[in-house]
């Protein structure tokens, strides 16, 4: 065998050697571009960020009919944008009441009228228990950032629990004064009443059988309530919409159409208004992009 020969045959064994190693190793560490959007999705898979260009949100002025929540969760947001302290909110109560629309919409408005580096980072239900990784990552930034998992909730033997405690306590470090939490939930203690009450009723101690998770909704400095709206209130949510997108129809009829849209949907919110005014627009032929 030949010198060169030789040289070949190592050279391919140290590829093969190498390539084994990066296989063992897994995947390298993702590179998060944070200027890539202003928006993202954590992706727990391959623990990196994907941004998202278009956010699926509506401007803060549509949002009617939970004004006082909406003005405390705004300068909540103005104050941690602005590099004061701040509060973890959840935002909890009636569905289709705008609660995730309410966090999409205040950063938005605060992002712009601040000038400031304010991220919003989405982190699905599902992949709360790589929350730590997460903070690991975004502590060094010089963004502002705002973790937001929607429809938040734990079952029976759910731990993921646990990570969301640390992520929002810091453990020994700290919460990262860079980062803050807001979730919605439909219920104010995160896990349903008869799951507590079977615990409690199960239990040798029934009062700390439920203490660690219910502790967990005393993590969140604010509690924003949402409640199911009323007809006054459906109505001025319609009446916004319509003005806004100039959709060109007759008051009463746009009463009389509005409120049978409830009675058929079996109750009033702003997700039905917002279902009715898209139905509306689809039939006038006139798009809802102002």
């Amino acid at each position: 065998m030949t010198q060169d020969q030789t040289t070949a045959l190592l050279l391919n064994e140290i590829r093969r050697l190498t390539d084994a190693v990066e296989r063992l190793a897994g995947p390298a560490p993702a590179k998060n571009d944070w200027s890539a959007a202003d928006c993202f999705v954590w992706s727990a898979e391959n623990k990196s960020l994907q941004p998202v260009p278009r956010p699926n949100r509506i401007a803060l002025q549509l949002i009617r009919g939970v004004d006082h929540v909406r003005d405390i969760l705004h300068e909540n947001t103005l104050r941690f944008a602005e590099g004061f302290p701040a509060n973890n909110v959840l935002l909890w109560g009636a569905r289709g009441m705008g609660k995730s629309s309410l966090v999409k919409a205040v950063h938005e408005d605060v992002r712009n009228a601040t000038g400031v580096s304010l991220k919003l980072v989405e982190v699905h239900r599902e992949d709360i228990s790589t929350l730590p990784a997460l903070m690991s990552l975004m502590k060094d930034q010089d963004h502002r950032i705002i973790v937001f998992c929607d429809d938040l909730s734990f079952d029976h033997d759910d731990t993921a629990y646990k990570s969301l405690k640390a992520a929002l306590d810091g453990g020994i470090e700290g919460r990262p004064d860079n980062v803050l939490f807001y979730a919605t939930s439909n219920r104010r203690h995160l896990l349903p009443r008869n799951m507590m009450e079977n615990e409690q009723s199960t239990a040798i101690n029934p009062g700390e059988a439920v203490e660690e998770k219910v502790s967990l909704s005393d993590r969140f400095g604010l509690w924003l309530g949402f409640h199911k709206c009323s007809q006054e209130d459906y109505l001025t949510m319609i009446n916004s919409y319509a003005e806004h997108f100039e959709l060109g129809i007759d008051k009463d009829t746009l009463k009389a159409e509005a409120l049978e849209w409830a009675t058929t949907r079996g109750g009033r919110s702003g997700r039905v208004a917002w279902q009715y005014i898209q139905d509306l627009a689809g039939r006038l032929r006139k798009p809802l992009t102002k």
